[in-house]
């Protein structure tokens, strides 16, 4: 029976902590040797010995913040350096450990992504796989945990989400007596018209479509719907889980009055997450997200739709081999994956080809070598050694014609475990870094008598480090300058091609027939309408696609990391750090740091971290300003949008058609798409203020903190030297924990290269 939880925080039972202490510690140590079971002994060495270095940094850390704690604990004011380290020292204790990674499956209904997630975790039927009329219902994350038991936890739409959804479906379904045949055979063939009565009769019952908002609203829903809007189930086995999982995230199209009372529930389910007890093939902090194609009727789930794609930082774009052979589901697919890397955290996409057992084998290994042939050309944010995985989760299961390794579901399991092992490696480089850094500081703080006059003389450095702010700023409007001259061509085109690109857009194949109440849904949702079974529909993307064909590459650039570019943003905040930085030495040299390093280490080492969080600020701000220009255009056209979502009656269509085509007439002249150019250009301007900003509190805070003395800034602390030698050990072992990772690395690549290679199953 499923539980339900309000997910309210408990406190702990009290307990005595001579007689839990020890016994905890050696539980942790056993978890933490559980969570590296998915990779193999080089790799769980190395994150053994990545994970013992956070470990001990975070003990460190959180000993030098009691020790200032204590030492400063009766004093009527607490000098600012003091409450510098304080503040610091607590942000790095209460950083995460490490941000999961997301690894969207992004594609169409029946495209294998359920059951390209069962092949990978090793659960043959555990999501519900696609069969006629059949198909997962909304965002589905996987990921592994410490938890003893199979979980999933079932959220569902609040009652105010589920009451703007309500209204918007009745407001669909309302018709007036005036409809003449043409519209009622298109009410009748309506795919928007067919969901909202699925959706309302699933959860209210027969006859439900009938009914207006007001009386739905008095309607008891069929299904026990939990208060906390939370429903979790547990099992022990794998199986046990899957089949109480079935009903919620599986839906049917037909012979809905035989279901379930859990799939009754199903329009108010936003999104599942379901956790695997210590997988050995998928390492905790990878979350795999089954993400639908399309998006959703409901704003929130919609929503959640786009937010959940743009903070996948991997998208592997999933289609079968019949549709990348013939069709372009794959194409339009990839398209919106680049979009999430020009908007969001995405950094890697790949294509990955399923059902290829379809195929004859001989077909089937050629076709590993043609696919690239058939994506974008243009699309330099493919550009990977990995860009298509061609896979068969059935023929992995089976074996009958190809080996495990040439199903290819073992390399998606490995470029998982290197992309964890990488952000690992990095994660806690820079953490010990910076712990580093503040400990040179309190130690330094401690010795008051010790206190070198290089630190008083620091006004040169001032006057410097303004000059390279207004470096910087002149920097980033370089930057941002090649934007312009394709923003105002992308919007030449949109002006000459909007009335053709709207025109298509409005216009079906069989006239208005089957396409009254999907337009009527596109109008109630502002230009945008998500069906689970139609191709998306966004008014305001397409008006503005001309633009973004011109600025996407120049975008793109700006905001692109790796190969520095003159026009790239990241590689000048670098060139700003690395100055500064260089100047410090200079400063130190001149000075007499050149026999006592660890104050020049500090102020180099908080340089880092000051402008290292900058990046993050940056891939936050950047969708906003990416989206600006749809944001503009669809807030424009909200009062034609609204005017056309209340025609009803005779020709509702043709009248709905002809307000859209007026309003976007009407915003056009009067500037819409020069407004739109404006806001996104007000959009960078506040990026530009926002970096300038952050940095230049930020160092004026460091360089007062260096040079101050008058005010009581420093102060005796408590000792603090064993933490700092212990942080320096740490520090420097950094360089020996990469350099065993790559000479173990070496080994194991030496021994495979000896080793006889695995022969495959014989051919018939």
């Amino acid at each position: 029976m499923a539980e339900t939880e309000d997910f309210v925080g408990q406190e702990p039972h009290p307990a005595d902590d001579d007689l839990f202490k020890e016994p905890m510690k050696k539980r942790r140590r056993s978890d933490r040797d559980q969570r590296f079971r998915a990779f193999p002994s080089v790799e769980q060495s190395a994150l053994k010995e990545y994970e013992k270095l956070e470990s001990r940094t975070r003990r460190v850390l959180s000993n030098t913040y009691q020790k200032l704690i204590q030492s400063v604990f009766l004093d009527d004011s607490i000098p600012n350096g003091v409450k510098y380290l304080i503040n610091r020292l607590l942000t790095l204790i209460e950083k995460p450990s490490l941000d999961p990674i997301y690894i969207g499956l992004f594609g169409s209904t029946g495209a294998g992504k359920s059951s390209l997630i069962n092949a990978i975790i090793q659960q043959a039927m555990f999501l519900p796989v696609s069969g006629e009329s059949i198909c997962t219902s909304c965002i589905v994350q996987v990921r592994s945990g410490c938890c003893e038991q199979y979980e999933a936890k079932i959220h569902l739409l609040s009652d105010q989400e589920w009451k703007e959804e309500l209204k918007n479906l009745t407001k669909l379904l309302h018709r007036t007596e005036e409809l003449g045949g043409e519209e009622v055979d298109a009410w009748d063939r309506d795919d928007a018209m067919e969901e909202a009565i699925w959706k309302l009769q699933i959860l209210y019952g027969n006859g439900a479509e009938k009914k207006n908002y007001e009386e739905l609203l008095r309607a008891k829903p069929k299904g026990k719907i939990p208060t906390s809007r939370i429903i979790t189930l547990k099992a022990e086995e794998a199986g046990e889980l899957s089949v109480k999982l079935d009903p919620y995230i599986r839906t049917k199209r037909r012979d809905w009055q035989g279901e379930s009372a859990e799939t009754q529930i199903w329009p108010l389910i936003k999104h599942v997450e379901v956790t695997l007890p210590k997988s050995e093939l998928i390492p905790e902090g990878v979350v795999l997200v089954d993400i639908p194609g399309t998006g959703d009727f409901n704003s929130k789930r919609d929503e959640m739709w786009k937010k959940t794609i743009d903070k996948c930082s991997v998208i592997w774009v999933i289609s079968d081999i019949e549709r990348v052979s013939g069709g372009r589901t794959h194409e339009d697919l990839l398209n919106e994956s680049i979009k999430a890397c020009q908007r969001g955290f995405c950094r890697d996409i790949a294509l990955v080809v399923t059902k290829t057992d379809k195929l004859y084998l001989p077909e089937y290994l050629r076709e590993r070598k043609v696919v690239n042939r058939k994506l974008p050309a243009d699309c330099k944010v493919l550009e990977a050694s990995n860009l298509v995985y061609t896979v068969s989760a059935q023929e992995y299961w089976q074996q009958a014609l190809l080996t495990e390794e040439e199903t290819e579901i073992p390399k998606l399991r490995e470029y998982i475990r290197k992309r964890l092992l990488d952000k690992k490696r990095r994660m806690v480089t820079k953490y010990v870094t910076e712990a580093f850094g503040l400990l040179l500081l309190t130690d330094s703080f401690s010795c008051t008598d010790n206190l070198p006059n290089e630190y008083l003389h620091m006004s040169g450095l001032r006057g410097f480090v303004e000059e390279k702010i207004q470096l910087l700023e002149k920097a980033i409007d370089q930057c941002f300058a090649p934007i312009l001259q394709p923003l105002q061509e992308g919007i030449r085109n949109a002006r000459t091609s909007y009335r053709r690109i709207l025109g298509a857009c409005l216009v079906r194949s069989r006239g208005n027939q089957g396409f009254h109440q999907t337009l009527k849904a596109v109008c109630l949702k502002n230009g945008i309408y998500a069906s689970r079974t139609l191709a998306r529909i966004d008014l305001n993307a397409a008006i503005t696609q001309p633009i973004y064909d011109q600025i996407d590459p120049v975008f793109g650039g700006i905001f692109r990391a790796g190969t520095p570019t003159n026009s790239a943003l990241m590689p000048h905040i670098d060139a700003f750090k690395h100055s500064l930085q260089e100047k410090m030495m200079e400063i130190g040299i001149r000075n007499g740091w050149k026999h006592d390093s660890y104050k020049k280490s500090f102020l180099i080492q908080e340089i880092s971290a000051i402008l290292g969080g900058l990046e993050e600020h940056i891939l936050r701000k950047k969708r906003k300003i990416y989206e600006s220009l749809t944001t503009s255009v669809q807030n424009d056209l909200k009062p034609c949008y609204e005017e056309a979502a209340q025609i009803t009656g005779k020709k509702a269509c043709e009248r709905m058609k002809d307000i859209i085509r007026r309003g976007v007439d009407r915003q056009v002249a009067e500037g819409m798409f020069e407004r739109a150019q404006e806001r996104m250009q007000h959009q960078f301007q506040q990026l530009k203020n926002g970096i300038t900003e952050k940095v230049k509190g930020s160092i004026a805070t460091m360089l007062t903190l260096a040079s101050s003395q008058g005010d009581g800034l420093y102060k005796e602390l408590a000792d603090v030297k064993s933490e700092y030698k212990e942080m320096e050990k740490l520090h420097r072992s950094l360089r020996e924990v990469a350099e065993n990772a790559v000479l173990r690395q070496g080994m194991q690549d030496f021994l495979l290269r000896m080793s006889p290679s695995k022969a495959g199953p014989p051919r018939t």
